[in-house]
């Protein structure tokens, strides 16, 4: 059980939604985009706000706090139909998207996946985004919601020259689906229980895809999340998706989410806001996800940048992106990282008060001299210079449900 948060702790935790409504921004609902299930948040008690242009839930009735402890101890489920889903189909789909992103998407088995990075010319990443192999001839890739429009664009540019050149490739985009997000220790006790007789879960494994139906509504079902937490994405037909989320949340571990506390869970996991923590003049080398990078895909560098990404790999870069653990107010986004005898080396791309861990975490980019894991840094946060120390991320475990390691022989 994780300890009950006092009341500075909770002032902490709203001072960080504040923080993350005041990025996104207020607007007048009526002209922003909705989701299907609107008026199911809005029935269940959902703050709506603006974010990237559509009306969605920042928290519901429990606080954020309470919100994010929950889905680290029981299962919690999120709209994130705002993100944009696609596919690519034809003999040349995995041929056309590997000039794009950094990935080995070939060398993916069938009805698997990984997080991969679209990028420039300069290596600079376009977006960050979750690539499915669904078999030899269809890509499924869900993108953020924030890039949708210059992701598009880039796509349907690359994709007219790739046709002219005579390549087998089109692009659908699925605005007809809508996609929920299951997460925590019991996502997986939850989705079993709605499951046709015969579908064995246990062999579905982190970024695993495969068509389900849920409660008798066809889904296209992948073992992943945004929280560190064991959990499936589902997309869904935009009819079923009021019902599907009334099948899940009937399940009384289950409970609604809102963006709240998807940022701390995501921030305790470690992982990238993309418009934060990753933008187009960051490469993967420099922000930690060099890893990314398929072992195939560095023999020939054959992707946007991919001269300049080879470069870092075989140099090293200047700068890190890194975690730290901080006294005082939580930092935010902007605040400048210095040395104790105040010489600037980076700065704070998010920061919060982790719910979990009842302190201060965020993370940032530094020079690579100070990129060590307990090295004592400063972090300035509203005219206030605070302690802080280079920690390893994730935050907290992350407990994915990984394909067991093959014996060694």
């Amino acid at each position: 059980m994780l300890p009950a948060l006092g009341r500075v702790g909770a002032q902490q935790a709203a001072g960080a939604a504040a923080s993350l409504l005041f990025t996104r921004g207020y607007a007048d609902l009526s002209s922003l985009k909705k989701t299907m299930l609107y008026d199911f948040h809005v029935a269940h008690g959902g703050k709506m706000v603006d974010f990237a242009g559509w009306a969605l839930p920042i928290q519901y009735k429990d606080s954020i706090m309470d919100s994010t402890t929950h889905c680290r101890q029981n299962a919690s489920l999120f709209d994130v139909s705002h993100m944009c889903g696609f596919s690519l189909k034809g003999k040349d789909a995995i041929q056309f998207l590997e000039g794009l992103v950094v990935g080995d998407i070939a060398g993916l088995k069938d009805g698997t996946g990984s997080l991969s990075a679209f990028t420039n010319e300069k290596g600079g990443i376009i977006d960050d985004t979750v690539i499915t192999k669904v078999n030899g001839q269809h890509i499924y890739t869900v993108v953020n919601a924030g890039c949708r429009d210059k992701d598009l664009a880039h796509l349907s540019k690359h994709l007219a020259a790739a046709k002219s050149k005579g390549l087998d490739v089109a692009m659908t985009v699925h605005d007809d689906r809508s996609l929920l997000a299951l997460q925590g220790p019991a996502a997986a006790e939850v989705v079993a229980g709605l499951v046709a007789p015969g579908v064995d879960l246990k062999a579905m494994y982190f970024s695993d895809f495969k068509p389900i139906d849920l409660g008798g509504i066809p889904c296209w079902v992948t073992r992943t999340g945004y929280t560190g937490e064991d959990g499936f994405e589902i997309s869904v037909p935009n009819s079923h998706a009021v019902a599907l989320a009334e099948k899940l949340t009937a399940n009384k571990r289950v409970r609604m989410a809102g963006l709240g506390p998807r940022d701390s869970l995501r921030l305790e996991a470690g992982l990238c806001l993309y418009g934060n923590d990753l933008n187009e003049d960051l490469t993967p080398v420099e922000a930690g996800l060099a890893w990314t990078i398929g072992k195939r895909r560095r023999e020939k560098f054959d992707f946007l940048g991919g001269d300049i990404i080879k470069k870092q790999l075989a140099e090293g870069v200047s700068k890190r992106r890194v975690g730290f653990v901080s006294t005082g107010a939580p930092a935010r986004q902007h605040s400048v990282v210095s040395t104790p005898d105040g010489k600037v080396v980076g700065e704070i791309t998010s920061g919060a008060f982790s719910p979990c861990l009842k302190k201060n975490i965020a993370m940032g980019y530094v020079d690579k001299d100070f990129a060590k894991a307990g090295t004592a840094l400063k972090v300035e946060v509203r005219g206030k210079v605070n302690d802080a120390v280079v920690t390893k991320m994730p935050f907290v475990p992350t407990p994915y449900y990984k394909r067991p390691e093959p014996a060694k022989k």
